[in-house]
């Protein structure tokens, strides 16, 4: 049996996960997350086999959620369920110490294929994906701007577009306003942006808003 906890903040997703679980003997949901609060919460405390993660989440999220994460439980296993499918979130979030990274507009066959492998140690990734990841390497000229991003940096840029100041943004992120208006000041001088709607667009065009 693989007991998992799933972290996903939209109750109709979680709704419609439990239903496709509810038919699969061997993987049962044991515990549930809808912001990077109550992950961390269930990593101290709970007891399952595998993180299911939504990249996007309310309070800490991505990158930074999945370090803290294997900080606490560094041999967990943690297979990513976003509707992400940027080469560039799916590398940070293998760097960061996720085993696993699938879509949301999956087939559940897959999904469940994927959390077995996970949870029995072992590496998925979607093949689409896996595909984009190795173009980007053999022809690193033809990388998106925001791959020159530190996580950090990416992390305020996606807020940003969501439209978080910067106060919301060092309170969600546990940083201060200086720090997070350091890290806007950086991505923008990286990105040529000069203006908070030239980062919304791009975000929009880039699809790295969930």
């Amino acid at each position: 049996m693989i007991r998992l906890l799933m972290a996903e903040d939209h109750a109709i997703v979680r709704g419609g996960l439990k239903q496709v679980f509810a038919l699969t003997p061997d993987i049962r949901v044991v515990c549930e997350a809808t912001n990077g609060a109550e992950v961390l919460h269930h990593v101290r405390h709970g007891k399952f086999d595998l993180l299911m993660l939504d990249m996007t989440m309310p309070g800490v999220n991505g990158a930074d959620l999945i370090g803290r994460v294997k900080a606490i439980r560094q041999n967990l296993p943690i297979l990513i369920l976003s509707m992400h499918n940027d080469s560039h979130v799916v590398s940070r979030a293998f760097k960061a110490g996720a085993s696993g990274y699938i879509t949301k507009d999956s087939e559940p066959e897959k999904l469940l294929q994927a959390i077995r492998k996970v949870a029995g140690g072992q590496k998925y990734i979607d093949p689409v994906l896996a595909e984009q990841m190795a173009f980007d390497v053999a022809f690193p000229e033809q990388r998106l701007p925001h791959a020159s991003l530190s996580n950090r940096e990416f992390e305020v840029l996606c807020l940003l577009a969501m439209g978080r100041g910067i106060n919301e943004i060092a309170k969600q992120l546990v940083i201060s306003n200086k720090t997070a208006s350091t890290h806007k000041m950086h991505l923008m001088r990286k990105m040529g942006f000069t203006s908070l709607a030239a980062i919304v667009k791009y975000a929009i065009q880039h699809e790295l808003l969930e």
